[in-house]
């Protein structure tokens, strides 16, 4: 568990599933990743996020408020064999909307961050968005990440293209 000034970043659990599911489920949340998903498959990407966790002791992690309450997840997790990054880490969060504009993506993705470099040792991990996703392009800056447009890509999954502009994050 990794605690901060405002969130505590924490193991998944069986009862953050609804939580989860209801983040997956909202249309503006979902914006940059395909549009919302149903409960079957918010379970199965918690499933994913459990198992990285147990396999590697990293993973996204959930994030709450000080007084537990679900605000979405931030994390580090490796990229799939068949993306055009792979191999390599990556950063990435999704918060729900009564969270945004607050900064408490960039506090908890900080964290996350030096735990991936202190505790993992990553040398360098990666983040990525969609142009059109300012408020995560603002992330990447408050974090001190640099764009590196030679690693942008665009890539077919679910049958979705998604065009992905890359920032990085290098050990200190």
């Amino acid at each position: 568990m990794i605690t901060t000034e405002r969130t505590i970043l924490r193991p998944w659990r069986d009862d953050d599933l609804d939580a989860f599911a209801n983040l997956l489920a909202d249309p503006e949340v979902q914006a940059d990743a395909g549009g919302p998903v149903d409960r079957d498959a918010a379970a199965a990407k918690m499933a994913r996020y459990r198992d990285a966790y147990d396999r590697l002791g990293y993973s996204r992690w959930v994030v709450t408020d000080h007084d537990g309450d679900f605000l979405g997840y931030v994390g580090v997790m490796p990229i799939d064999a068949w993306h055009p990054r792979a191999p390599n880490v990556e950063v990435g969060w999704r918060l729900v909307r009564r969270a945004w504009g607050s900064g408490l993506a960039t506090e908890a993705a900080r964290a996350s961050l030096v735990d991936g470099f202190a505790r993992c040792g990553f040398e360098e991990v990666l983040s990525y968005t969609e142009a059109a996703n300012h408020r995560s392009q603002a992330v990447m800056r408050k974090l001190g990440l640099e764009r590196d447009e030679s690693r942008d890509f665009t890539s077919t999954y679910d049958g979705h293209t998604w065009s992905g502009l890359v920032w990085v994050a290098r050990r200190p």
